[in-house]
């Protein structure tokens, strides 16, 4: 009795054994129907893990798991505060050595013009009447009639009017020709290196924004308000919805009837009567070995290459580890691939 309950044992797990590794060849092998390949395999996709450009403590966090966002969608967000004063300093001094430069470049006012003529004129007025009353004093200093002292006031009268002359004569000449172009070219400089400083400041100001880099369904949220982020600390696991794959595997000796762009439909068990329209999109350029420990004359069938089916999921029903069907026409025609409206409506 005893040996027949063994020997009943051993057929059941000798079964099972069978079924499983059944189940695991149809899973990596191709199954050629005709002119049709049939390859069986898992949905796969991307994943992302946005992060932080700068350090600082989260304020906000936008989303939770399970939410779809979109390419440019706000998902978190830094303490800003230092970052706006800076950018409000940076754009404080640009505007100054802004209008220093249109200053330079406008020259002189016709006004200052006018202003600098008049200044000069009335000037020469009090240098030609000091040389006057310097002359006569003198004429009158062999007489009696004027002093030493007299004379040394008049001389320095003379010398000062003759400077402020000089001084606006001068001033009046720089308003005539305006500006130098060093002096124009050094205030241009200093502009774009105060405009160079409010863009990095602008930017520094725009990293405390945290925002989705493509279409997707948020995985994970890994930080909360009040944590503390940095460049090496993602923020969210962001699952993409394209591009999206069917991973499969296709034996060596199947390989030189499939190539790249060919047009392929896509079945899954969990949505019976829907296909979905895909292309192969990828070829490994290596094998692998199925078991991978084996190379025998006997298994050298086992010897397959990984390729991805790209599918188009325009109603959103396919997951990331999804068992799907795919099958090939080994007879079609040369087709574009890619996805269109009409794969939206497809049975």
């Amino acid at each position: 009795m005893i040996a027949r309950r063994r020997l009943a044992a051993a057929v059941v797990i000798a079964a099972a054994l069978g079924t499983g590794s059944w189940l695991l060849y149809r899973h990596l092998h191709a199954a050629p129907e005709g002119s049709t390949m049939v390859f069986y395999g898992d949905v796969d996709i991307r994943e992302v893990r946005p992060a932080f450009n700068d350090s600082g403590a989260v304020t906000a966090m936008q989303v939770v798991e399970g939410s779809v966002v979109k390419k440019g969608e706000l998902l978190a967000t830094l303490d800003d505060t230092r970052y706006a004063a800076r950018l409000a300093q940076a754009r404080a001094q640009a505007d100054s050595l802004k209008a220093t430069l249109r200053k330079l470049l406008d020259g002189s006012r016709p006004e200052e013009i006018v202003q600098a003529r008049a200044t000069m004129t009335a000037l020469r007025a009090i240098y030609e009447k000091n040389k006057v009353v310097y002359a006569r004093t003198l004429r009158l200093l062999p007489h009696g009639i004027a002093s030493v002292e007299d004379r040394d006031n008049a001389r320095a009268q003379l010398d000062s009017s003759r400077n402020d002359f000089e001084a606006a004569r001068q001033a009046y000449i720089l308003a005539l020709k305006g500006p130098r172009v060093e002096d124009i070219d050094a205030a241009r400089t200093a502009y774009r290196a105060a405009a160079a400083n409010v863009a990095l400041a602008e930017r520094e100001y725009a990293d405390t924004r945290l925002y989705a880099p493509a279409d997707g369904v948020v995985e994970d949220r890994i930080l909360e308000a009040g944590d503390m982020a940095s460049p090496a600390t993602p923020v969210y696991t962001i699952a993409l919805t394209q591009p999206l794959w069917i991973r499969a595997y296709v034996p060596e000796d199947q390989l030189g009837k499939v190539r790249l762009g060919m047009a392929a439909t896509v079945t899954t068990d969990s949505y019976p009567g829907h296909s979905y329209r895909g292309w192969i999109g990828y070829l490994s350029p290596t094998s692998e070995f199925t078991p991978k420990t084996v190379e025998t004359p006997e298994l050298r069938t086992a010897l397959v290459y990984q390729l991805r089916v790209y599918v188009c999921n325009t109603r959103d029903e396919l997951r990331l580890g999804m068992p799907a069907t795919v099958h090939v026409d080994l007879n079609q025609a040369p087709t574009a691939p890619g996805c269109g409206p009409a794969d939206a409506s497809r049975p």
